[in-house]
């Protein structure tokens, strides 16, 4: 019965994850004609009318999977720092829409490794650790993005105060980093770009790329020129001092990583070689390894095993993180 049940709710999910995808796809036939009308061939009252009628039959549906849990989550403390999490991990997503990602996810992971254990409560098990994979990779996108940003930003503050130096304003020297520099930093300073011809101010279009973009380096960089903006100087020199300490900071945070690679990968592999085993031993044979969590004093082996991982990977995790 159990793995009729895990195969049925295996089932289940993918029909739910294959109708949610064929839902929230672009209707492409309205796009279509909306571009027609400027086009050089003008589009035809039956296909008006029935773009029209797929727009306006879709569009309930989208939003329909996701407008509970939007009204669930507002004005809720993790919404927030979620929202601030996938705008700096440039996630075009809302907080509703990746709590359902999440769930869709958890569920299609329970399914499975309730099929292949063959029980019910590892897949929970498993689909309760799967949660945090998608804030995971928010994360790692978050930080990859952050290293991308800041390898940058040397080379851009030489422009910009190359700019300046050739009579350009600021705002012209941004505008030259939008253009010609690649992403991440080109998207960011064309937001910035983009808010001041909307009519933001200057420093509040920085503040919101600080907000945006995790950077201490760029914290530096903006602060500068907003003390600038108020006291007055030469920003050309400003900036050049900046870059030249933001290229040795970046420098040497290379060599360190280099030099502690070894020591942080270690202790990756002593703290995730237990769980894996742990896991594979729940998808083989759950029988032998539950034993262990069963009521009795040699509970107390898994936890403190439990307790040490943690301990050691934190010390590990604390040693190589060297502050520049």
């Amino acid at each position: 019965m159990p793995f009729v049940f895990s195969i049925a709710a295996m089932a289940a999910i993918l029909l739910v994850i294959v109708g949610l995808m064929w839902l929230t796809q672009p209707t492409r036939s309205a796009l279509d004609a909306r571009l027609l009308r400027y086009g050089s061939r003008q589009p035809t009252w039956k296909e008006m009318l029935q773009a029209e009628g797929q727009s306006q039959r879709n569009a309930p549906l989208t939003d329909a999977v996701t407008r509970r849990v939007e009204r669930a989550v507002a004005n809720k403390g993790f919404a927030q720092q979620l929202s601030l999490d996938l705008a700096r991990a440039n996630l075009k997503l809302k907080v509703a829409e990746f709590l359902v990602i999440a769930g869709m996810v958890a569920l299609f992971v329970t399914a499975i490794t309730a099929t292949i254990s063959r029980s019910p409560v590892v897949g929970c098990i498993f689909g309760l650790v799967s949660l945090y994979l998608p804030k995971w990779y928010v994360r790692s996108r978050e930080r990859n993005r952050v290293a991308a940003f800041n390898a940058q930003l040397g080379d851009t503050i030489g422009i910009m105060a190359n700019s300046l130096r050739s009579g350009y304003s600021l705002l012209q020297a941004m505008e030259l980093v939008a253009r010609e520099t690649p992403a991440p930093m080109g998207e960011e300073f064309g937001r910035v770009v983009r808010e001041v011809g909307l009519g933001l101010a200057p420093e509040r279009a920085l503040d919101n790329l600080v907000r945006r973009v995790n950077s201490e380096d760029l914290d530096l960089m903006v602060t500068a020129i907003n003390v600038q903006h108020e006291v007055g100087g030469n920003l050309s020199k400003i900036l050049d001092t900046i870059g030249n300490t933001i290229r040795e900071r970046v420098r040497i945070k290379g060599e360190i990583k280099v030099l502690t690679a070894q020591q942080s990968l270690a202790g990756y592999i002593i703290a995730g070689l237990p769980l894996a085993i742990m896991g594979i031993l729940l998808l083989l044979n759950p029988s032998y390894i539950m034993k262990l969590f069963t009521p009795g004093w040699y509970m107390c082996m898994p936890v403190c095993g439990g307790l040490g991982i943690i301990l050691g990977f934190i010390v590990i995790r604390r040693i190589v993180a060297i502050e520049v």
